[in-house]
């Protein structure tokens, strides 16, 4: 983070002597006539700062994956500035009831999906405004503006509109303008929707802005978006489900600032709607993040997004500007802002009122399971300053997530204890919570995500207030190790093993790993487990400094041996141990898949596991020789049908019959398997109900979502002598986002849903579509040829937030073989 002041202190005078320039005379353009690329936003905030030194600081607080800056600005009154730290001081102390603070906090968000552009351009009318005819709203207000919280999506967008649009524009709906390509502004560097990332934290951008909004946790936040062409604006307040824990003035106070909007939509005659479409249930978003955190948390959404250009035509013969579009935002922003001054007192009074003690049903969760799962989830509850202790050696009783009965757990000093007596309470609750309350099961997101089961961790929920000790898990002692030993050993069973076992094969270390179970020394090893020998390494002359180097920045313990010769099970050199090899891998990118699906496994490979792939564009697919490449991944998406010709399907299957490994994901699974004799996996069938029935068209959206699952979790169960499920117990909790549904394989389901477990353990599943999902494959591997095919029906990477199936995708690419 850096305070931004450019230019030299005795330019500033000669600055503030001059009228304050308006975004249009600085940009030399009307507002509204081009789109601004993010260095000129970055320069206009900048000259705001030089220009107005006693009312805003500017400081950026972080960079994008393309090295573009993240920026905030904080703007208030001279005398509330000069008193700035003071002011958030008294603010923060009301986490403990404590504090009298007398300002409102407004935090305004702009640009978090980049193509959706008009945030930005209107942010920086808001702040100007907010500075000149609209500054008695700073009296006893603190405004914060992030112009642009997805910096590399806005010049995506921007570049390619610029690059595309007519002269000066073009407002038929049908030019090729108003039409992106496949990958859009929308997500960030690595196709990631940011907002979906608040409670995640996967994205540098997520974690650099949430240190800063961890500073002031605004009393209001306002997340500004658009929709579709032809949609009026939406604004507060949201549609059902609320989320149970927020509070009757949160949602009176959402009705407030709604009806100050009306106000002066009316005056203008704009068409909006409220209550609709846009719920206040999954904890991820820009408005619901927010407000589990104690603020009002909005959603705003003007029409127009990537499709809107300049202009261009609505379906009713209106057309729509982006001088439209910037006024919409710009009044809904200053009408925030209005409230939140006029309403300063009740917005402290409540907000101290919101961190009270909350008589929350469960107090206390217990988490035991993989150190390295805990470790991982004390890092995410780090970045969202929840606390939590480890365990001590004592018996939990309480709603056992395993079983979803009542039960027990053993606490010792490496559990994770977080108590919901503190002043995250609410966020806790949130986030930990078995199953969220549901007041409408048709909901804008998924509804279910509780940590425990995302993390594969056991855990019971105990409505007592478990105390823990003071310290957080202890983390084992790594020592270097002994340069004669024959071998080296490390178990398989969490994502920092493979990240171990990247790290190792970059260095060029060759590995085996165990088909089956052995004792050594004493010591029982489950399959998986990872054997590296110095006879095998022997050309490397620094293989000692690789391992020792591998195992200290994964924390990760290696045991050694004198000896291959086991006391049970195989030997290392069996047959059942079979050499990792060193693979090239390739991903299919473009038209037939999804840009989130894709960014996902993208992501994955960069920035979590840290291993090279190529990507492959459909564009070209023909003409790239698949020999080149060991394993070739196809990410879930709706264009498979299009892409998988006759002559890219043989080309496929060739590949895999002489020894390829192809992983489908989603989507892709009903393009290779469907009419193709070759693949065994077949899609379930259901009788349809032949009674001739009518529905009101008033109901029919109640009845189609029947059929339909939105984001619940079922417990699995799992084959963990299959390759693919190595590293696994015999129960595996999936995220299941859809119906689809494929039967069993002959041989090879590692994962799936037996008898009775077609009902969700948490979130929502119509009755149609529980029937539909009974006994269906989940993951599973079958072979072709001297190749294998790997099928991933549920996504183990979605959102990058769900920790436990993360090991299924690196199985898939290092132990099935």
């Amino acid at each position: 983070m850096k305070l931004i002041l450019r230019y030299a202190l005795l330019f500033i005078p000669l600055l503030s002597l001059a009228q304050l320039k308006s975004p249009s005379e600085f940009l030399g353009y009307d507002l509204g006539t081009q789109f601004t690329r993010h260095h000129e936003v970055v320069d206009y905030y900048q000259y705001l700062a030089e220009a107005e030194p006693q009312r805003m600081t500017l400081i950026e607080y972080g960079k994008t994956n393309e090295r573009r800056p993240l920026i905030l600005a904080t703007i208030s009154t001279k005398e509330n500035m000069q008193n700035l730290d003071n002011i958030r001081e008294e603010h923060m102390k009301a986490l403990n009831g404590e504090g009298s603070p007398d300002k409102a906090i407004v935090w305004l968000s702009y640009n978090v999906h980049g193509n959706e552009s008009v945030s930005t351009e209107a942010s920086m009318q808001t702040i100007y405004d907010l500075f000149t005819s609209k500054s008695s709203y700073l009296e006893n207000t603190v405004v914060l503006i992030d112009p642009c919280i997805n910096p590399d999506g806005r010049d995506r967008y921007v570049n390619w509109y610029n690059q595309f649009k007519n002269s000066p524009n073009q407002i038929d709906p049908n030019s090729k303008e108003h039409h992106e390509n496949w990958w859009s502004g929308r997500s960030n560097h690595y196709m990631f929707d940011l907002n979906r990332d608040w409670a995640w934290l996967t994205q540098v951008e997520s974690q650099q802005r949430l240190k800063q909004f961890n500073k002031w946790l605004p009393h209001v936040h306002v997340d500004f978006h658009e929709q579709g062409v032809n949609n009026p604006y939406y604004f507060a307040p949201a549609a059902e489900p609320f989320h149970e824990v927020i509070t009757d003035f949160q949602r009176e106070f959402q009705e407030t600032i709604g009806k100050n909007h009306a106000k002066y939509f009316d005056e203008n005659g704009w068409f909006y709607f409220t209550k609709e479409v846009f719920d206040l249930l999954y904890p991820s978003y820009g408005d619901t993040y927010p407000t589990y955190n104690g603020g009002i948390g909005m959603t705003y959404e003007q029409g127009g997004g990537g499709r809107g250009g300049l202009g261009i035509t609505t379906s009713i013969g209106d057309t729509l500007t982006l001088k439209d579009r910037i006024s919409h935002h710009l009044t809904t922003g200053l009408s925030t802002v209005e409230v939140a001054s006029k309403n300063a007192s009740k917005l402290n009074d409540e907000f101290k009122k919101f961190y009270l003690n909350k008589n929350f049903k469960y107090k206390s969760y217990v988490l035991n399971g993989n150190p390295d799962k805990l470790e991982v989830l004390a890092s995410l509850l780090d970045k969202h300053e929840i606390k939590y202790q480890a365990g001590t050696n004592s018996t939990v009783k309480g709603y056992s997530y395993t079983t979803g009965k009542t039960g027990s757990l053993k606490s010792t000093d490496q559990s994770l204890v977080i108590s919901s007596n503190q002043p995250k309470s609410t966020l806790v609750k949130v986030l930990f919570e078995p199953m969220a309350k549901l007041s409408d099961s048709v909901t804008y997101d998924i509804t279910a995500w509780s940590l425990p089961y995302a993390y594969g961790l056991d855990a019971i929920a105990s409505e007592s207030n478990f105390s823990g000790s003071s310290a957080a898990p202890k983390k084992p002692e790594l020592k270097n190790i002994d340069a004669n030993k024959y071998a080296y050993l490390a178990d398989w069973n969490s994502m920092k093993d493979a990240q171990f076992l990247a790290e190792l094969l970059r260095n060029k270390v060759r590995v085996r790993y165990a088909h089956k179970p052995f004792t050594l020394d004493g010591i029982s090893h489950e399959r998986g487990t990872l054997i590296i020998t110095k006879s095998d390494n022997k050309q490397l002359k620094n293989f000692n400094d690789i391992l020792n180097t591998a195992s200290a920045n994964h924390a990760k313990e290696l045991i050694s041996t004198n000896t291959g010769f086991v006391e049970s099970g195989k030997d290392f050199g069996s047959g059942y141990v079979d050499v990792i090899q060193n693979l090239n891998i390739a991903v299919l990118s473009g038209e037939p898949t999804s840009t989130l699906r894709f960014g996902e496994i993208w992501n994955f490979f960069e920035q979590q596991l840290d291993y090279p792939i190529s990507v492959l564009d459909e564009d070209y697919f023909t003409r790239v020789d698949l020999a080149k490449y060991d394993i070739l991944i196809l990410p879930d998406g709706r264009g498979y049908n299009s892409f998988l010709t006759t002559y890219n399907k043989e080309k496929i299957k060739d590949w895999v019959k002489r020894g390829g490994k192809l992983i489908a994901m989603g989507g892709a699974i009903d393009g290779i398997t469907t009419s193709d004799k070759d693949f065994t996996l077949k899609e379930k069938e259901i009788k349809k109900d032949s009674s001739n029935t009518i529905e009101s068209f008033e109901i029919s959206e109640r009845e189609q979502i029947k059929s339909a699952i939105t984001g619940a979790i079922f417990k699995a169960t799992v084959d963990n002598t299959n390759p693919l499920a190595y590293g696994y117990s015999d129960t595996y909790f999936t995220l299941k986002l859809g119906s689809r549904s494929y039967n069993y394989l002959e041989n090879g389901s590692a994962v799936y849903l037996s008898e009775g477990n077609n009902v969700p353990v948490s979130g929502f599943a119509g009755s149609e579509a529980k029937k539909k999902i009974a006994e269906t494959l989940i993951f599973g591997t079958e072979d072709m040829g001297r190749g294998q095919v790997i099928y991933m029906v549920d996504n183990p990477l979605f959102r990058g937030f769900w920790e436990n199936g993360k090991l299924f995708f690196a199985n898939a690419l290092f132990m099935v073989n």
